[in-house]
This record gives structure tokens, sequence and C-alpha cells, in this order.
């Protein structure tokens, strides 16, 4: 079922919000503003277009909320967070009509279907119940949004557009099977070598890579 999922969301992570977005500031010359706060995975965020119905976000613990259950993207492993020590593009999220028949394909590591919640907007997300990352963060967290227009399309553009995304991992041809069975994306990019993730992103000064 090759090309079941779509690429949804880069994700910029931080130890906190504010170096997350100043990264991106810092990288691609624009910030993208505030979307909202995530209570069950007890995060907040920024997020802004990427072009083809794609969108990065910045994400980190939110101070504010209450610890429910393990957040997702890993970020209370202590790897993780040691790696968070200075904010980085740590993972991806691909979009699915149903997000059951998902991970049917991607298997019992990808997680269960929550359904998590900011401000108004409801959806299903893919969560194992430690929050730990497939492949380091190089497969994807598989979200399901509800019926209806995409909230990307409701999300700040400040003329930055998605080029390229590429995967590096020790485990590339596992890993390039694995994503096989889900996506076909031709801005997918897996090379062999020491875990890394990086999108070159076009922006109003010109092509960036966002690491």
């Amino acid at each position: 079922m090759t090309g079941y999922a779509t690429l949804d969301h880069v994700v910029v992570a931080g130890l906190s919000l504010a170096p997350a977005v100043a990264h991106i500031a810092e990288v691609l010359g624009v910030a993208p503003p505030p979307g909202g706060q995530h209570p069950l995975m007890a995060t907040h965020n920024h997020v802004m277009q990427l072009g083809d119905q794609a969108f990065l976000e910045a994400i980190a613990p939110d101070p504010s909320a209450p610890w429910v259950r393990p957040r997702w993207f890993g970020l209370d492993d202590p790897t993780v967070q040691a790696r968070l020590a200075e904010p980085r593009l740590l993972t991806w999220v691909a979009r699915v009509p149903d997000l059951d028949a998902a991970l049917a394909i991607a298997g019992p590591a990808s997680g269960e279907a929550v359904t998590v919640s900011r401000g108004a907007l409801t959806w299903r997300f893919a969560v194992p119940p430690d929050g730990a990352l497939r492949f380091d963060g190089l497969y994807p967290s598989l979200i399901e949004w509800a019926p209806g227009p995409l909230p990307v399309d409701r999300m700040a553009d400040l003329g930055c557009r998605l080029v390229r995304l590429d995967l590096s991992h020790p485990a590339a041809a596992e890993l390039a099977a694995s994503l096989g069975r889900l996506i076909d994306d031709l801005r997918l990019q897996v090379t062999n070598g020491p875990v890394g993730l990086a999108a070159l992103i076009q922006t109003p000064a010109g092509d960036c890579w966002l690491r």
C-alpha cells in the first residue's frame, strides 16, 4: 500500500519553546507564530506552512501543563533531552486517511491511536506508551486529521517551502523498506550513515538547510 501516507509536517523540538522558535528564525529568517497547547501531551507549539499542505512545527514541553502521560516525540527520554540541549529538527509526521489501517501497515512499534486536541482542533495520533521515536525519529509518527479542510490551510504562510527531507541512519536499508510500505514521496532521501535529519527549505532569502 505504498503511497498510503502523505508528509504532513516536520518537527523542531527544544527543551523549551522560545529557543526552538529562535532556532527556526535564525536558519530560515522567519519565525512561526504561536499555535497552542496540547493538554494530553503537556506540550505547546508554533506552526507555519511549508507548501503542498505541509507545515513546520516548533514544539516543547509546556511548563504550565500537568504531566499526564509520557509525551510524544520522545520528549521525556533522557537521551532525546540531551540531544535537545540545542534545539533541532527532531522528527517528522505523516498524514493518513485511516490511522487504524496505517498502524496495521506500520506495526505495533508505531504506538497506539490516541485522541489529541489543541484548542478547537481534535485529531488522532499514534503514540507509543513510552513516547519513543522509531529509527531515532527518522520514521514518522502517524496522524489522522478530522474530515474537512486541513488545519495547515489556516496557518501562516511566510513564503517557505519544503524541498527535500534527508534521512541518514546506520540501518538505512531497513528504514527505507519500512518507509516504502507506507509512503511514496520524492522529497524523502534515505542514506546510510550516522543518525541525521535535515530539511532543505526554500525561503524568501534563498534555500536553507534546517537541522
